[in-house]
């Protein structure tokens, strides 16, 4: 049952994609509507958050305190957290605003599927 559902929400995706992506149904999704400052921020940050994943992984290595450690995972989690919030505004202002803008019934239902997915996955 739950497979199903997936299946049907990828279904859906795929269709409301239509505004966000280049190429024909198989190919990588890409988008379209990017802000540029957008992605050379996400760009930056996600830069620092390499950085900081491979200080984690040393201090793993050295048996560096448990408490420490954690300290530095959640740092992590809260700046890839910023990467989403950066996104996700990203994609309601063009995609989302789009398909619901100009979109099909279909296409407004599905939209409004993926939205309250991406809120689901990332309200935390």
């Amino acid at each position: 049952m739950a497979a199903k559902k997936k299946s049907e929400a990828v279904a859906k995706a795929d269709v409301v994609h239509a505004c966000a992506v280049h190429g024909t149904k198989g190919e990588e999704r890409k988008a379209v509507g990017v802000d540029p400052e957008i992605r050379a921020s996400n760009l930056r940050r996600l830069s620092r958050i390499e950085g900081q994943i491979r200080g984690i992984r040393k201090m793993v290595e050295d048996d560096r305190y448990c408490a420490d450690i954690l300290m530095q995972v959640s740092s992590a989690q809260e700046a890839l957290r910023a990467v989403a919030r950066a996104l996700m505004r990203n994609h309601l202002a063009h995609c989302a605003t789009h398909a619901i803008e100009t979109g099909t019934q279909q296409e407004k239902e599905a939209m409004y599927d993926e939205l309250l997915e991406m809120i689901y996955r990332n309200a935390r």
